[in-house]
């Protein structure tokens, strides 16, 4: 397990090194200019030349690219042109916002779908089987961004029962459990629209993989004992159905991370995926370069991880 962990670790070291390079390449090819989105179109030539002479901008771009990987192997990954801030520091403020939200959604969508899954598994072919096949083939349909509209004009604009926008009220509220509380309200609808499509997934992968599961012998030998049809489903059918669920959190898990631009747009929710988009409005080059690279960790550390939970889930997988 030791040596595969490094040999991963060390695998992901040129990997990284050709996101950093790709990255920087493609931000800098984008259309629009730094120096004029934050000196507005008022100023003069010579004012731009020394905005780009500041920022280093106004040197070829290979020499830049140079420049760039030297600093990062000094851990100097630059300061956000709009912030004034190192990249790093901006991106660890919106961290905690995301990693709340993202974890949100993956345990409510995993927990629920595995449950609804095993439901329809054990009633195939019944009215409560055909309407959770239906949901699911509709909520993997749905795009996140109408889905959020959806749910807001209905539950926030229309009922009033949730709110609008936002992590917190505007207003404010006392701290402990009604502060709590509040916060779970916020999280409702950006947690629904964010897990809703995993959440069609895992159903659908759930009952699939279970009801191929529940003709095996050893499942008839489990009945034969006396078990009850939800303590096989629980200790003996579930676990051989969850490789392909923890393949599906475990990409979920590296993606949601900055994958969430839209929901988190959406509702006004104060994460990474709102800080990627004011960063590529105002093109932010080394905030936008950050966040690619943080985007990149993620995933190799979550599939490193879904590797580890395979090991753990079948004994006969072995990671060499």
């Amino acid at each position: 397990m030791t040596r595969y962990l490094i040999r991963r670790l060390l695998e992901a070291v040129p990997l990284l090194l050709g996101v950093i390079a790709l990255t920087f390449v493609l931000v800098h090819a984008a259309p629009g200019d730094p120096v004029r989105i934050l000196g507005g179109d008022g100023g003069d030539e010579a004012y731009y030349a020394t905005m780009r002479a500041k920022f280093g901008l106004d040197r070829p771009l290979p020499e830049q690219l140079v420049i760039y990987f030297g600093s990062a192997l000094h851990g100097d990954f630059g300061y956000s042109y709009v912030q004034r801030r190192p990249v790093f520091d901006v991106i660890a403020d919106r961290i905690p916002a995301t990693a709340l939200l993202m974890l949100t959604a993956l345990a409510v969508s995993t927990l629920l779908g595995l449950w609804l899954g095993a439901v329809a598994a054990r009633r195939a072919d019944t009215p409560p089987d055909h309407a959770i096949t239906i949901a699911t083939l509709v909520g993997a349909a749905m795009p996140a961004f109408w889905l959020g509209q959806v749910l807001v004009l209905v539950f926030a604009a229309g009922l009033g029962w949730l709110p609008v926008q936002g992590m917190t009220s505007a207003r404010g509220v006392a701290p402990g459990f009604d502060a709590a509380i509040d916060l779970v309200r916020h999280l409702v609808l950006p947690v629904a629209t964010l897990g809703f499509l995993q959440l069609a997934l895992i159903t659908r992968i759930t009952r699939n993989g279970l009801i191929d599961v529940l003709h095996e012998e050893y499942i008839r030998t489990a009945y034969a004992k006396g078990l009850t049809p939800a303590t096989v489903v629980r200790r003996h059918a579930l676990r051989n159905v969850l490789l392909p669920v923890v393949t599906i959190v475990g990409s979920h898990f590296g993606t949601l991370l900055t994958g969430a631009v839209l929901t988190e747009i959406i509702f006004a929710w104060p994460g990474l995926g709102r800080l990627l988009f004011d960063a590529t409005t105002s093109r932010d080059y080394p905030l936008l370069m950050a966040m690619f690279l943080v985007a990149s960790l993620s995933v190799i550390v979550a599939n490193l991880l879904t590797d580890i939970a395979y090991t753990a889930l079948d004994p006969r997988v072995r990671l060499t």
